[in-house]
């Protein structure tokens, strides 16, 4: 059984033994469960689910940061009468190889504000983005690369 399967079995024997059937008991047993077995990892062997389940976890903290600085950027622009923005069209490189990674990229990307993901290239290389501030097409693509695309690629392949 792979180490998610035993944190799972850890959680609902948590909520078993506590007698509380409810969603919070079974997060909170997944954490306890979480925990006990980053302690014995040297018994059960070295596993990626440590690394990955700490990429998501910084994949969902960093989307959110990213989430609130580029809406306060985009009501700056809204609502200031001089307007910063500068819209361009731009093609950025794919270093994400799984279908699931890709999806998440344009989703992440559509999902923050500026920013809008309009296609992906027949031979999945491509990234096609329309960006609400491109003052620097390469900054801009460097930028999604090293954030965005690098905590996917950590979160889902494991790289």
């Amino acid at each position: 059984m792979n180490a998610f399967g035993l944190n799972l079995v850890l959680a609902i024997c948590w909520v078993a033994f506590t007698g509380t059937v409810s969603l919070s008991a079974l997060i909170v047993g997944f954490i306890i469960g979480y925990f006990a077995l980053w302690m014995i990892q040297p018994l059960i062997g070295n596993s990626t689910y440590f690394k990955r389940v700490t990429a998501w976890i910084k994949l969902i903290i960093m989307f959110h940061y990213e989430l609130i600085v580029s809406s306060l950027a985009v009501a700056m622009d809204v609502l200031t009468p001089k307007h910063r923005s500068n819209p361009a069209i731009i093609e950025m490189p794919l270093d994400v190889k799984t279908d699931t990674g890709i999806l998440l990229v344009t989703n992440l990307i559509s999902l923050t504000p500026g920013t809008l993901s309009i296609d992906v290239s027949e031979d999945r290389k491509t990234l096609i983005v329309h960006a609400m501030f491109a003052d620097d097409k390469d900054a801009l693509v460097a930028s999604m690369k090293n954030g965005m695309e690098r905590w996917v690629i950590d979160a889902v392949e494991g790289a």
